[in-house]
Parts: structure tokens; C-alpha cells; sequence
């Protein structure tokens, strides 16, 4: 109990040490799906689950959805953005150790991210709780693609990264593009331009899926069609933006195989994927698999450097055919 309450103080300071103050996602009681007030505040409790690795996770309440910037220095900026969805079976978010670690990764390296804290589904305080993640995730990528100038970043350059629930709530958000969950005026694409998923629960089919994470999202109520709708592996297309994809071959959390069938599928829509393995590191590992020698996130920054220029031209041509 000592060690954790010395592991939660450090981690709390580098929460409260993120680059900016977090972003409302909406304006105040005009938060879609809500039956309850939701306050911008941090009222959270924690919890700790071992995965391979400590993990510890927040637990929102009803919180305000937000976006926290982590900008690169200005010498470095790529122009590129990233959102971040920590995972946490669509029950709390794992930010200190997925999120904020990523966040930094990418700013250091010129990327502009913005870790979102998107609402964990609650039927008690939202309406159709199934939708509220990608609702959150749809209405980042349409915050940062409208405020493109005064985050000097490139609006046809925006991916998702996502780890475990939060690698599902990123590819579900980067397959059900062409449906507009949220209010969209301006009609600005909600598509992200790439993607970049980490042991990430991809099916809700029985013989794949995570358990938790599937109840958590679509249950009680978990029927064939709503199996079949957040299975995304079944929801590829043609534009399904290209994947960089991360998973431990020994992960028993998720199955790896979450992430071969969806390389498969991706593979027969003739979609750019990158799929990194590794043997060992189990699940919730974050940037840093301390069994490896080699970090999934070296050649994924690289990756998405050199994925942005062609994602922008392919972009420009799939809102043209809109």
C-alpha cells in the first residue's frame, strides 16, 4: 500500500503538470447524451489493476469531456496532430501510464497531441451510452480540425491513437467515420487521417473479444446486431484510414488476435497497415514494454511522419467524393 501510494503521488503530479489546462469538449450543460450535470471538475476515484504491469486508472465521474494539448516546441512542430484515448475497459481511463506517457512521446517529436478524456459509458448518467465514447472522439477531431490555425497544426494531418478499450473506441471512431453522432454544422470530416491502435480490443465476437470492455460499452442489452456494429474488424472499407497496430503475443487481456483479423480485413481493402509484435509484455505495458529491447512507439513516430503527407492528399480526394 506504501508502494502504490508513493507510485499514485508521482503519477498525480505529472496529471497535474500536463502542458495546458484541459479544453471543454462542449459548452457548459449543452453535453450531448447527458441525464445528469456535468460539472468540469475532477471528482475521480482510482483504482489499480495489474496487467503485465502496474496500471493505474482513473475513474471519472460525471465529468466534462476535455482535450489536453501537449505541444511540441516550435523548432520541432511537424504540423501533425494526434488524439490519445487511454484505455481502461470502457470503465476508467489509464492515463499516467498509456496517455500522458504517449502525449509526451509525440510532442517531444514534433506532434502536436491531444489526450481526450471521453466519457466512460454509464447508463445512470447518459442516454444511449454505446455511442457517447465516439460521440467525444468525433467532436475532438472536429474541435482540433476547426481550431487548426491556432494550434498551427495541419487540418488534413489529425490521427487517433488508442490503447486497449481506448485502441476500440480509436478504431471504431476511424471505421463508423460516415456516421455523425454528434451536431456537425460546418460539416467538417470526422475522419481521422490515420490511426495508431495498442493491444487494442478490435471484435465483439465472443470467441475475441475482451469481456469487460464489451459489457461495459454495449451491455447489459449485448444483442447480435450491436455485436456485430462495434465489431470493427467487420467494419473496414475502402477508406478506412491507414493503421499502425501494437500487440504483445502473450497479452491475456486482449487476444492478439484482436488485431490480426483486423490486419487481415484491412489487408483485403487494400488499406496501409503496419502491424509491430512482440513476443512478450502482456497487456497494458504503454510506450515502454520493459521486456523488449525494441519500443513500438521509435519506428510508429516515424511511421506517422511519414504517413501524414500521403493521408493529407488521400483526405483532400475522400472529402471531395463526399
Amino acid at each position: 500500500m506504501k508502494t502504490f501510494g508513493i507510485i499514485f503521488f508521482l503519477l498525480s503530479s505529472v496529471v497535474v503538470h500536463a502542458q495546458q489546462a484541459p479544453i471543454p469538449l462542449y459548452e457548459k450543460g449543452k453535453v450531448p447524451n447527458a441525464i445528469a450535470p456535468t460539472a468540469l471538475n475532477d471528482t475521480i476515484h482510482t483504482q489499480s489493476w495489474f496487467t503485465g504491469q502496474d496500471t493505474l486508472v482513473i475513474r471519472p465521474k460525471n465529468i466534462m469531456p476535455t482535450l489536453t494539448v501537449f505541444q511540441p516546441a516550435a523548432d520541432k512542430a511537424t504540423g501533425i496532430a494526434v488524439v490519445v484515448c487511454s484505455g481502461g475497459s470502457y470503465r476508467g481511463l489509464a492515463d499516467p501510464v498509456e496517455g500522458i506517457p504517449a502525449a509526451q512521446k509525440l510532442a517531444a517529436s514534433g506532434i502536436t497531441a491531444f489526450l481526450l478524456r471521453y466519457r466512460v459509458p454509464r447508463a445512470d448518467l447518459m442516454t444511449h451510452k454505446e455511442i457517447v465514447p465516439v460521440m467525444d472522439a468525433q467532436r475532438a477531431i472536429q474541435y482540433i480540425r476547426e481550431h487548426a490555425a491556432e494550434f498551427k497544426i495541419h487540418s488534413n494531418e489529425v490521427g487517433i491513437m488508442g490503447f486497449s478499450a481506448g485502441g476500440h473506441l480509436a478504431a471504431t471512431t476511424g471505421t463508423h467515420f460516415n456516421k455523425t453522432y454528434i451536431e456537425n454544422p460546418r460539416g467538417t470530416n470526422l475522419r481521422p487521417d490515420f490511426m495508431v491502435l495498442i493491444y487494442p480490443v478490435i471484435s465483439f465476437a465472443d470467441s475475441l473479444t475482451h469481456t469487460r470492455s464489451r459489457e461495459n460499452l454495449i451491455g447489459p442489452d449485448i444483442t447480435p446486431e450491436k455485436i456485430h456494429e462495434y465489431s470493427n474488424e467487420l467494419q473496414v472499407s475502402d477508406n478506412t484510414p491507414p493503421v499502425f497496430i501494437v500487440h504483445a503475443m502473450d497479452d491475456r487481456e486482449v487476444k492478439v488476435a484482436n488485431s490480426l483479423y483486423f490486419t487481415a480485413a484491412l489487408e483485403q481493402h487494400h488499406i496501409p497497415v503496419k502491424l509491430f509484435l512482440y513476443t512478450n509484455g502482456g497487456h497494458g505495458f504503454g510506450v515502454d514494454n520493459r521486456t523488449a529491447t525494441a519500443q513500438w512507439i521509435d519506428p510508429c513516430l516515424i511511421w506517422i511522419k511519414d504517413t501524414a503527407a500521403q493521408t493529407a492528399t488521400d483526405t483532400a480526394r475522400y472529402s471531395k467524393s463526399k
